[in-house]
């Protein structure tokens, strides 16, 4: 970096849709129930990209470089609220070997809302004039679009037949839980304005995170880390069954979620991955004993929070570096789960269970985990479009039915590209 980083937040009259103001073709964007930060425009302060191969841990390479940035920043920020003064948007590959970049984008505007409050975030390096990014306006909305997506690398056959592979290896006593993902691949006209997609999800999921960072757009149930004044909390999620399509169906899948010994198991699993991989960071560690449903418009989860305070001098990222990944989207033991997501899944995951979420100055950040969603990569005379769904494999599980909750999960981000 040539010069430092100069910020200014202010409190604004308050704004009723933040999406407005991002650019309708590469919208930065992070919002859950009409909360949230949002870029302005399409001009970037700065990019911390991190491609395969660049470095052996990149996390720990994208924690560090923010880090710098961060430390020599000028920050005027009146309102001290999660997401005011210095922040960059991320998303983070799911495999360190992945081909896709890991990015952290930091904006030159940005616009929030928070408990009521709306401010405006300006971001210059000292070399710029004081007045370079004083405007910001909204975009109005394009056309509705439609898109249209079929199997992709991994066919629903496929991806039965790997089930089983897995479920070999699970009896060989390999690994004890791997999750297993498959992707739908096609495009969207070009010239879409991607936000719509964001605006469906974020009004349809509205307890979800809603994001798009660098052409990824999904909206996530399942919260990785948030560090908001040395306060940790996390959100697992693993074990999920369908809502039934009337209140008796859906009182007994609930009913069936609950006592079910194979999904228990697997939400077992998952709360102890993040448990020990917190624990380093943290203080007073705690979760609560027994998971409850989490009830989204299409499926139930079963969840179980977990909070702590953070130790040392970390940030947000350096947790997200810790927890990533966890058991909910691998599997366990990690290092055998992903060796097996690597032979089993015939294309790169990229961003797609990876961490997404944003991070400020202080450290302080949320950071979900990439799911319900889909990249979204620009061609000639069309926007490629591929969008991933997986489950987890355990003792017990039936191929057919895991194909079955794949679908489910991709149901959200297909019923809005409809």
């Amino acid at each position: 970096m040539s010069s430092r980083l100069v910020v200014e937040t202010r409190e604004i009259d308050p704004v009723e849709d933040l999406l407005a103001f991002a650019d309708p073709a590469r919208p930065l964007a992070w919002l859950r129930r009409g909360d949230g930060i949002v870029a302005v425009g399409d001009v970037v302060v700065d990019t911390v990209r991190v491609p395969a191969g660049a470095a052996p841990l990149r996390s720990a390479a994208i924690a560090d470089a923010w880090r710098e940035l961060a430390q020599d920043a000028e920050i005027d920020d009146e309102l001290g609220l999660p997401g005011s003064g210095l922040v960059a948007f991320g998303a983070l590959t799911f495999d360190e070997d992945s081909a896709a970049d890991s990015v952290l984008i930091v904006p030159s505007l940005v616009i929030g809302r928070h408990s009521g409050r709306t401010w405006i975030t300006r971001i210059r390096l000292s070399s710029s004039p004081a007045g370079a990014a004083e405007g910001a306006a909204t975009h109005e909305y394009g056309p509705h679009w439609a898109g249209t997506v079929g199997p992709g690398a991994q066919s629903p056959q496929g991806y039965q037949d790997s089930v089983r592979q897995a479920l070999g290896r699970i009896a060989g006593g390999e690994l004890s839980k791997v999750v297993l993902a498959r992707d739908l691949t096609g495009s969207i006209p070009a010239g879409s304005d991607l936000r719509r997609l964001v605006r469906a999800l974020s009004t349809g999921y509205p307890d979800t995170w809603a994001f798009a960072v660098d052409g990824l757009i999904g909206a996530s149930p399942e919260t990785l880390v948030t560090v908001q004044q040395r306060t940790v909390t996390a959100r697992v999620l693993a074990g999920t069954i369908g809502r039934g399509a009337d209140a008796d169906a859906d009182t007994a899948a609930s009913a069936h979620l609950a006592s079910s010994t194979k999904d228990l198991d697997e939400h077992q699993y998952a709360v102890q991955s993040v448990l020990a991989s917190l624990r380093p960071h943290t203080r007073a560690l705690a979760a609560s004993e027994q998971p409850f449903l989490l009830k989204l418009p299409n499926l139930f989860h079963l969840a179980t929070d977990v909070e702590g305070e953070l130790a040392d001098g970390g940030s947000s990222l350096d947790l997200v570096g810790a927890l990533h990944p966890t058991a909910a989207v691998a599997g366990t033991p990690t290092t055998a789960a992903i060796a097996a997501i690597r032979e089993l899944e015939p294309f790169d995951r990229g961003r797609y269970a990876g961490p997404v979420g944003w991070v400020d100055a202080a450290g302080n950040g949320e950071w979900a985990i990439a799911l319900r969603c889909a990249q979204f990569t620009p061609g000639d005379d069309r926007i490629d479009v591929t969008a991933y769904a997986g489950a987890g494999i355990v003792a017990g599980s039936d191929p057919e039915s895991e194909l079955l909750e794949t679908r489910v999960k991709f149901r959200p981000l297909v019923d809005a590209l409809a």
